[in-house]
């Protein structure tokens, strides 16, 4: 049986990172799809499971969360008429927790995103963190109740309202792909003591772009979404190991895990090759770094 040498897999890992879809990396790479997607679940499992250990008793202060949206082989409105009822997953949201200091992505969770979905998430992101952070989020009504179940006193959790006003008349029909206009924000203490001067949401928001920027997958209004849930959560956790290790944040000049002290050197490629090679002979584990799906 033929097998991928080290270096083919980080040129493969390398493409699928920079946002290019299956089928392109089989084009310019030559290999076959199943061996890519065999490849990219091998690598999101290994690399969720290691994101899993380090992320652990981290010294983040600021810490900003959110949800972004996305959907596995259908949409909602339509899982109940899909084809493959074992796979029309339907609305699928990745909530996300970022340190606002150092960039680092410490806690992933792909879900739904209702009441239970928040708590799991929040208390992922609790049990990682050293100390009593200041946690800020939007409004969305869910994040109020979980955060107080699951860090109850020990927090300061700040939230931040955006108020839109209503579409102006005579734009054309791409008004319907464009946010209304941004009217004003409002400022609320969810919970403690939170400075109101870092009540912001500007990071976790930003890396909701260099998501769908990076993972085809995540790209809106094409055929690029994922086909199964499996596929969606190991893309995730590929993205966010090269995200925290790989690639150099432009204002820190450094890594994320670099800047959060979880390594002391930039790391390539072939370092998340060598944690996917040495899973090979351990026992599979799953990511990203907690992960809750309900099929």
């Amino acid at each position: 049986m033929n097998k991928l040498s080290s270096a083919q897999r980080a040129q493969v890992l390398q493409l699928l990172c920079e946002g290019m879809s299956i089928r392109a990396v089989t084009r310019v790479t030559g290999i076959a799809k199943g061996t890519v997607t065999k490849l990219l679940n091998d690598a999101g499992a290994a690399l969720g499971a290691y994101q899993d250990t380090a992320f652990r008793n981290l010294a983040c202060t600021n810490v900003q969360v959110d949800e972004i949206w996305s959907f596995t082989y259908a949409k909602q409105k339509n899982v109940a008429a899909a084809k493959r009822q074992d796979l029309a997953y339907g609305d699928t949201w990745t909530w996300t927790a970022i340190c606002a200091d150092t960039k680092l992505v410490f806690s992933v969770f792909v879900g739904g995103r209702d009441i239970d979905y928040a708590r799991a998430f929040l208390a992922d992101v609790r049990d990682r963190l050293a100390n009593r952070v200041q946690l800020n989020s939007d409004g969305h009504k869910v994040y109020l109740r979980a955060v107080r179940e699951t860090f109850g006193l020990d927090v300061d959790h700040g939230i931040l309202v955006k108020v839109y006003g209503g579409s102006e008349s005579g734009q054309s029909g791409g008004a319907r792909y464009s946010p209304s206009p941004l009217t004003g924000i409002k400022k609320t203490v969810g919970t403690g003591d939170p400075d109101m001067a870092k009540i912001s949401t500007p990071y976790v928001e930003r890396q909701n772009l260099t998501m769908r920027m990076h993972m085809r997958r995540f790209t809106r209004l094409t055929n690029g979404f994922s086909k199964k849930v499996e596929n969606h959560i190991n893309a995730i956790s590929l993205h966010f190991a090269y995200y925290n290790f790989v690639r150099i944040h432009k204002t820190l000049r450094v890594t994320p895990a670099m800047a959060a002290g979880v390594t002391n050197r930039l790391w390539e490629m072939a370092d998340l090759v060598a944690i996917v090679e040495a899973a090979e002979e351990a026992p599979k584990a799953r990511g990203p770094y907690k992960r809750r799906v309900s099929v």
